[in-house]
């Protein structure tokens, strides 16, 4: 069950007389609040039906954090912690967090050349001057390594924080492959309610690998931009969100949970 979208700020009003700016494509939709999903609220309250109306590229967690979501051209893929990759079929599957939207190439970039993620993040942070603006960056090529990882589903309330599950989870290493990065920039005005900074989801040309990015290492890719100018967050209603402490600060939280390590 979920209440009415919150929209949060950054949407631009037109001039008197003028009509409204159609910002379909340029808008990131959030269901969840990332700072609860650190904290234990791991119970899925958005379908994924409707979350693919909000748009077709983006990331997430599935309930009970079974892994790890990825959203690409309007299809969903889960990625367990098996290492087993597969579309999800079945669309009234929840989601406890997950973020969205409709991609529209801004800007585009091709890459010939090694990069580990230090120098990749480098080089993104030279093409997208502005800290303070919100991208949704799809990276697609070959790549000589990639380090990926997904959590075990939990089972029993009350959830432990999602830095203390770093000991379950586990890793995968794929070497000289080739995919889909499936990922954002946010700004750090966001930490708490989404996640701050770079996070990257992995999904193979196959389709059968994939798992939130750990560690890589480019070979020759193209980068596409979409650059965004609004977010709505989307709450749930339940007993454990109603009486969450979000006073708690969980950026360390995030940032150990981002790399996989402490």
């Amino acid at each position: 069950m979920y209440v009415p979208i919150l929209t949060l700020l950054l949407t631009l009003s037109a001039p008197a007389g003028q009509p409204a700016k159609d910002t379909t494509h340029h808008q990131l939709f959030t269901a969840g609040v990332a700072s609860g999903l650190m904290g234990g609220l791991y119970d899925g309250f958005y379908p994924i039906d409707s979350l693919v109306t909000k748009g077709d590229f983006g990331l997430g967690a599935p309930d009970k954090i079974d892994g790890e979501l990825l959203f690409l051209d309007g299809k969903a893929y889960q990625t367990q912690y098996t290492g087993k990759t597969t579309e999800v079929l079945h669309r009234q599957q929840l989601t406890p967090f997950s973020m969205i939207n409709f991609f529209h190439t801004d800007l585009t970039f091709t890459v010939h050349q090694s990069m580990d993620r230090a120098a990749l993040y480098h080089y993104l942070d030279s093409l997208l001057p502005n800290m303070n603006g919100l991208y949704a960056i799809h990276i697609k090529g070959k790549f000589s390594h990639l380090k990926t990882r997904a959590f075990p589903p939990v089972h029993e309330a009350p959830y432990p924080p999602l830095a203390g599950m770093l000991g379950l989870q586990h890793f995968f290493q794929f070497n000289a492959c080739a995919g889909d990065l499936v990922g954002y920039r946010l700004p750090a005005y966001m930490d708490n309610t989404n996640i701050a900074g770079y996070h990257f989801h992995y999904l193979s040309d196959a389709r059968d690998a994939g798992g939130h990015i750990v560690d890589l290492a480019i070979a020759d890719v193209v980068i596409t931009v979409s650059i965004l100018d609004s977010y709505t967050l989307q709450i749930p209603t339940s007993p454990a969100f109603d009486h969450f402490d979000f006073k708690q600060n969980r950026q360390e939280d995030i940032k150990s949970v981002e790399k996989g390590s402490k």
